[in-house]
This record gives structure tokens, C-alpha cells and sequence, in this order.
């Protein structure tokens, strides 16, 4: 599989890394040029927004490409031209600032746009809320996201079986952290408090699956519980 990665900051290059540990072929675009610490990798220095330069790095033949420049006027360019002109299957487009989210897109070439500040966002959510659903990403072209919900003590569901809820039909249980281990979800194992469960949720049943780990007239008692998980994720 051949991607190619425009932009050879500290995102692009890790991005690079990790896909040449799984024997990836990688081809980087940057305007500096060639950096020391990835010798494996194809360097093409230029303007990745000027057709000629995206050429010379054989976009045609990549089966993935990235966008992972500071700028998402780049990105955004970058999505495009590799979708019109040079047919790249599947895109990735880094999204720097939040407002212009919307606009990461199939309209702009964007597959799969990718967003450092709502995943850290997320990320806090997710370490410091529990009885509340927490979006950890979404699907492109889909209103499918994966969410996370952190059973209270006082949930009616402690206790029951996974299978004896009765779960919201747009919302798929696919697995259950406990204790910081994962499981999958037998449907004769009992849900426990603290138990954090990750769904595959359409959007339109997110209020649903709230209610049903924690019903109306929770919501204050839920609050009120302490925060045991501390998250010490850093991203670069």
C-alpha cells in the first residue's frame, strides 16, 4: 500500500513512522525538504497545492493520501486535487481549527477529516464524565459515531445482564472497558458500575442511549459522583 503525506511537521512525520513500522511505503511532501530520522521514506519537496509537485510524487498510485499541514487551506486544496485529478481512493484531511470543521467534506475531497482539537476535547469528556455520552469520533459521509458512556453507580442498568437492556435499536454495543481492561460484550455478562461502554451510535439515538444508562432525575445524583480515571494523554 503506497500513501503519501503532505506536510513533514511533527504530525506528518509521526504518521510516517507508525506506517513504515507496518511496512507501508511512504512518500513525503514538504517544502523544506528531506528531514534526518526517515530514510525510508520518499522525500518531494514543493508546493503540495501546485499539480506539478503532487506529479513528481506519484499521486496517481497512492491508495492513500494525507493532508497533515498546519494550514487547512492546504488540506482542504490538497483533499481536493487528489480526488479530481489523481482519483486517490481514500483521503485524510487534518483539521487545525474547529470552525472550519464543516467544511471537511466529500464536497472538498475529505474522507476522513480529522480534528487534534475535538479528539482532545473528547478525550477530556471522556476522563472526567460519567453517565453522559461522550463523542470519541465520527464516520465520514455518515451520521454513525463511536461514543463512550461510563455506567454511574446509581444506573438501573448495574446489575443486569448485557443482554436484558434494552439498548436503543440505532446503537450497537461493541465493547466494555472494566478496570482498564477490555471486553466484548457477552450479553450473559452484568454491567457494573464504572463500567465504560463503547457503541457504534447513530446520531439520532444518542438522547435515548443517555436515558437509558442514566433515566431522567439521575442527572444530579450523577454529576455529584467523584472522578476516579484520570486521562494523561498528550498530543503532539
Amino acid at each position: 500500500m503506497k500513501i503519501v503525506i503532505v506536510g513533514a511537521g511533527s504530525v506528518g512525520r509521526s504518521i510516517a513512522r507508525e506506517l513504515l513500522d507496518k511496512g507501508r511505503t511512504v512518500t513525503l511532501i514538504d517544502r523544506e525538504g528531506a528531514r534526518p530520522g526517515l530514510d525510508e521514506v520518499t522525500w518531494v519537496q514543493g508546493d503540495a497545492a501546485e499539480l506539478d509537485v503532487l506529479e513528481k510524487a506519484k499521486l496517481a498510485e497512492a491508495d492513500v493520501v494525507v493532508a497533515a499541514t498546519g494550514d487547512d487551506k492546504v488540506n482542504l486544496v490538497v483533499s481536493l486535487l487528489a480526488k479530481t485529478e489523481f482519483g486517490v481512493p481514500r483521503t485524510v484531511g487534518r483539521v487545525n481549527h474547529p470552525r472550519n470543521e464543516w467544511m471537511f467534506d466529500d464536497a472538498w475531497g475529505v474522507d476522513v477529516a480529522v480534528s487534534t482539537p475535538r479528539i482532545m476535547t473528547s478525550l477530556v469528556e471522556e476522563a472526567v464524565s460519567i453517565g453522559t455520552v461522550v463523542t470519541m469520533f465520527s464516520f465520514a459521509k455518515s451520521e454513525t459515531s463511536m461514543v463512550e458512556i461510563t455506567v454511574p453507580e446509581t444506573s438501573p442498568i448495574v446489575g443486569k445482564d448485557i443482554g436484558d437492556v434494552a439498548w436503543p435499536r440505532s446503537a450497537t454495543l461493541v465493547g466494555v472497558v472494566r478496570e482498564g481492561h477490555p471486553r466484548p460484550p457477552a450479553e450473559s455478562e452484568a454491567l457494573e458500575p464504572r463500567d465504560e461502554l463503547l457503541f457504534l451510535a447513530h446520531r439520532s439515538c444518542l438522547t435515548a442511549l443517555q436515558r437509558t444508562v442514566v433515566p431522567r432525575g439521575l442527572e444530579e445524583t450523577t454529576a455529584a459522583l467523584p472522578v476516579v480515571r484520570v486521562s494523561d494523554e498528550d498530543e503532539d
